[in-house]
């Protein structure tokens, strides 16, 4: 049986999703309805790996005095609580779903600030929660007062402990880790078009150029690179081979976390041992899956993989 999957999330929020039917700025406007949900990528993670049946701890740095939302989703889960708990509460991230548009708006509330201490917390566990060969995420910002290279430095730490390491953030953090993966390999990363945009310095405003920058990070290290499009789907960049997956977006309930899915489908595809066509058919399955759900949620089996038997693959 494989190890579980760690997710690390250093700066989880709870997801506060109000639903307008049309968000018009600088009215008052009366919400179809509001969810709070735990949230931040590396608990978006673990909850749709839980919904497919893969064992997966979540770890990291967590507000003590506003938990009950997390305490609350690991236990309908099943999810193993990794996270250090610090003084103080959560951020809250409120989220704007205008139905009218299909687009979510976000407005990220700050959080409590870590420091160095915190983060030698988070590392210390990493030797009780971490098997060899087990698959581990960084995922997400990072909280104030933690440097930009704090998941390099844990990436570092996860493959002297024989993990595989997946990374899904941006700006100076994923410049950071990046910087160090050739003595320190990663995985996998995920960026989007913007994130992959901001690492290279330079638009890429089309498919070949996406390609180029994804091949570069390859390169530099990078075991498996998938660049998220939205709607126009993914690409998947590893060893010699170069895919895009596209699959046509149901009507979205909520597209929050689409992207924390996809890292999810890709996660439980590596768990598996499956080849790259494979991988790429799941983590857009699960994308695309998670749109019909309100909160980090997959639909059933059966859904999901009808979706991926759907996803077109096209060798670049």
């Amino acid at each position: 049986m494989s190890p579980p999957v760690l997710t690390i999330t250093l700066h989880p929020a709870i997801d506060q999703t109000i639903t307008l039917d049309a968000l018009r700025p600088g009215t008052v406007h009366r919400a179809r309805a509001v969810r709070h949900n735990a949230g931040g990528k590396g608990v978006n993670v673990a909850s749709c790996l839980a919904d497919w049946g893969v064992p997966v701890i979540a770890g990291g740095l967590l507000g003590a005095d506003n938990a009950a939302p997390f305490d609350a989703l690991f236990h309908a889960k099943a999810i193993t609580d990794g996270f250090v708990r610090l003084a103080g509460e959560t951020r809250t991230n409120i989220k704007i779903a205008d139905l009218a548009s299909a687009d979510t708006t976000d407005i990220n509330l700050p959080g409590p600030t870590a420091d160095a201490a915190a983060l030698e917390r988070v590392r210390r566990t990493l030797h009780d929660l971490v098997a060899p060969g087990a698959l581990a995420l960084l995922a997400g910002s990072l909280p104030n007062g933690l440097p930009a290279d704090s998941y390099a430095t844990l990436a570092a730490d996860l493959a002297s402990l024989g993990a595989r390491t997946v990374l899904d953030t941006s700006g100076a953090p994923l410049t950071a880790a990046l910087k160090a993966a050739g003595g320190t390999p990663l995985h996998c990363v995920k960026p989007n078009r913007h994130e992959l945009e901001e690492w290279a310095g330079a638009p890429l405003p089309d498919l070949d150029d996406l390609l180029a920058a994804a091949r570069d990070l390859h390169r530099r290290g990078v075991g498996v690179v998938v660049v998220s499009l939205g709607g126009e789907g993914a690409l998947f960049v590893s060893g010699g081979r170069a895919i895009r997956g596209r699959l046509p977006a149901i009507d979205p309930l909520s597209t929050v976390g689409a992207g924390d899915a996809m890292v999810a489908g890709l996660i439980a595809g590596f768990a598996a041992g499956s080849p790259l066509e494979e991988v790429a058919r799941l983590s857009i399955a699960f994308a695309v899956g998670k749109l019909g759900q309100f909160g980090p949620n997959l639909p059933d089996k059966a859904t999901v993989r009808a979706l991926a038997a759907q996803v077109e693959l096209t060798d670049l």
